[in-house]
């Protein structure tokens, strides 16, 4: 039923996939978004998955992939880690990514970003990295990340597609709309580059207050959003050599 459901869903509402070639000649910063243990590691706290979990396991290996390659190249790479206060809720979720804990950190695979020089770490705590980046100043650090790197394109991976990936993605949409994000050109979502939870209707049922979650459907949901706001959406990413002068 739920595999009919996805494929009526994508028949309404197709999302077109480009593929995106590197060819070094424009500036380009990846974007990691919470790629932690609390997300990402089976077992990790409240908001990890319970057993392995094949579209999770694959949005890792793909970032850390994308993340060797920025770092071979040195070009910049921004990364957004959850990290709540024990006291301070985050509704309608339970308890996750406590500060402090190995459930705000980096997993395993990605843990050496910390100390590659082109890598901007950035703690959050709100759903929303873009509004998660002001200071008390009123400076924005992803917003200074851009300008001070002139980056004309980012390219977003992470979790959850239709949480926090989504949302980060719309408020950096309408950011470079309004001009505050100079010379940022595009925001591109890697489809196979991100993942969402599971938590089927049949489970959800079970759960006071909680939503069904659907993996499969609400990850095809995210990127439609994500594209329907002014993202290019990519399914392959390739690297070339630069062209010619």
């Amino acid at each position: 039923m739920v595999s009919q459901t996805i494929g009526l869903l994508k028949d309404e509402l197709p999302v077109e996939q480009e593929t995106l070639l590197f060819s070094g000649d424009v500036k380009t910063g990846l974007v990691l978004v919470d790629i932690v243990n609390g997300f990402c590691t089976v077992g990790a706290g409240n908001l990890a998955p319970r057993v392995p979990d094949e579209q999770i396991s694959g949005m890792v290996d793909e970032s850390v992939k994308l993340a060797r390659v920025f770092c071979d190249n040195k070009w910049p790479i921004f990364a957004f880690l959850d990290s709540h206060h024990p006291d301070i809720p985050e509704p309608p979720y339970p308890p996750h990514c406590i500060a402090g804990t190995d459930e705000s950190k980096l997993v395993p695979d990605l843990q050496w970003l910390e100390n590659e020089p082109n890598v901007t770490l950035r703690c959050k705590d709100c759903i929303d990295g873009f509004l998660g980046s002001l200071e008390k100043d009123g400076s924005n650090v992803f917003v200074d990340w851009v300008k001070t790197n002139k980056i004309k394109v980012v390219l977003v991976v992470g979790i959850c597609t239709d949480v926090c990936v989504l949302d980060f993605v719309c408020s950096a949409l309408s950011a470079r709309n309004r001009g505050f994000l100079t010379p940022l050109e595009d925001v591109v979502v890697y489809s196979r580059g991100c993942a969402t939870f599971d938590l089927p209707v049949d489970v959800a049922r079970g759960i006071k207050g909680a939503l069904a979650h659907p993996q499969d459907l609400m990850h095809h949901i995210g990127l439609y959003m994500a594209k329907g706001r002014g993202a290019k959406v990519v399914s392959e990413v390739f690297f070339g050599t630069p062209k010619e002068p």
